[in-house]
């Protein structure tokens, strides 16, 4: 029966981008009700960055499974399952009697997300066209700043009022019934957009396929350089709201809201302008997604900087915003690189593998780290200040190197993901 449906490329996009948006709204919520949640549970700031360690554990340890599952299984139950388990871990974070079931259930909530974040971005890849496809990327990549912003709107504004764990509990029924949705969509076969199945990878046995992604020369810059990206962005999420409240005396609603009506705002169009822009640089040039990511990093860097040491908080905030919109200017091309870096049928995997290498050297350790640095000095702003923007100085270089590997292919005539030798 399910073969009988239209696939309406639109319309799917349309409902993982939907999807893709409660995602991460269940994922920042933690950062909106971070003060009220450390102070009734007696937390330090390193405990209460493990908690988004936690959550990362289970979602980055996960993800190999989903991307050897994702391409090799149909897609579309494995993806409901995770939409599922993950707002289980949400509601259920909201009944934690202590801490250590908090930790446990927030691991529940990176499993669910595993499964959805693996697997959706190659459903996306097989509908649309080359030449359409990181406008598609990029538009499913928005809900990232929009659903942050949620998260940290609504957390904060329930949290003032109703408690944190109400903030959670708010989160969580909606995906319960959501999950359904997933199976009103008819499945592509892998591949179609690209001719289908590439002979160069099909039947490619087990797991080798991981140690084989390595030998894609862009690929590994991209990750590279989205790892240090992911360290800066993860201490971002968890630490800025707590960073606004006690170094420039904001409200906890009051931060929530700037933060997450700043990262609406700017995220939204960075995302889309950044794109979009990416997309008709690099019909021009062939290079456009790989520039995109290079100035983006090269300029947060110094923006972050001022964010976390300039006086004044009007300024401090206004730097904050320049901060954000820089770093989601990458949003759609560093996936759609990341896809079109390895051959059709390794697309699960390799963002399976993105997201593996991302997190472990990347935001699952970056909570914890800013906030031990915060303990040790007793400032906070002086931990983010020596972390974060360092991190997207990393990323620069790692982007600015993937754009001179990309002219190399270039000038060589490589039409195909090349290898590294």
């Amino acid at each position: 029966m399910s073969e009988k449906k239209p696939q309406w490329p639109v319309a799917s996009l349309a409902v993982l981008t939907g999807l893709n948006l409660l995602d991460y709204l269940d994922r920042t919520i933690l950062g909106a009700v971070l003060p009220p949640l450390r102070a009734e549970m007696n937390l330090s700031y390193e405990q209460a960055g493990t908690i988004g360690t936690a959550f990362m554990l289970g979602y980055f340890l996960t993800s190999p499974l989903f991307g050897y599952l994702g391409d090799r299984m149909p897609r579309r139950g494995l993806m409901a399952a995770g939409v599922f388990v993950w707002s289980l871990g949400t509601l259920l974070s909201g009944h934690a009697n202590g801490y250590l079931t908090l930790l446990c259930f927030r691991a529940l909530v990176g499993f669910g997300e595993a499964s959805f974040g693996t697997i959706s971005p190659g459903w996306i890849a097989d509908l649309f066209p080359a030449r359409r496809r990181n406008n598609a990327i990029t538009i499913f990549y928005f809900a990232i700043p929009v659903g942050s912003a949620i998260g940290y709107l609504l957390g904060g504004w329930i949290a003032a009022r109703y408690g944190w764990r109400a903030a959670f509990l708010c989160a969580g029924y909606p995906g319960l019934l959501l999950a359904a949705v997933l199976f009103l969509l008819r499945e592509p076969q892998r591949g179609q957009s690209d001719g289908g199945i590439s002979s160069v990878s099909a039947g490619r046995p087990g797991w080798r396929v991981y140690r084989e992604l390595w030998t894609f020369r862009r690929y590994v810059l991209v990750v590279a350089g989205y790892t240090a990206q992911t360290f800066a962005m993860g201490g971002f999420q968890i630490w800025a709201p707590t960073f606004l409240v006690e170094v420039h005396r904001m409200k906890l609603d009051a931060a929530s809201f700037f933060f997450g009506a700043s990262l609406a705002a700017s995220g939204l169009v960075a995302t889309l302008a950044g794109g979009f822009a990416a997309t008709r640089w690099q019909r021009r040039t062939g290079t456009g997604y790989a520039w995109v990511l290079a100035l983006s990093a090269a300029a947060a860097a110094p923006m972050a900087f001022a964010a976390f040491s300039l006086a004044s908080p009007t300024a401090a905030r206004i730097a904050l915003v320049l901060t954000m919109f820089l770093i989601f200017l990458s949003t759609g091309p560093v996936n759609t690189l990341i896809l079109e870096a390895v051959p059709p049928p390794m697309r699960a995997s390799a963002m399976a593998a993105s997201i593996f290498v991302i997190h472990l050297f990347g935001d699952l350790w970056s909570p914890k780290i800013v906030g031990h640095m915060a303990d040790r000095w007793g400032d906070l702003q002086r931990a983010v200040f020596w972390t974060l923007p360092g991190a997207l100085i990393v990323g620069a270089f790692f982007w600015t190197w993937l754009v001179f590997e990309t002219r190399r292919e270039l000038a060589k005539g490589v039409g195909s993901p090349s290898r590294a030798t």
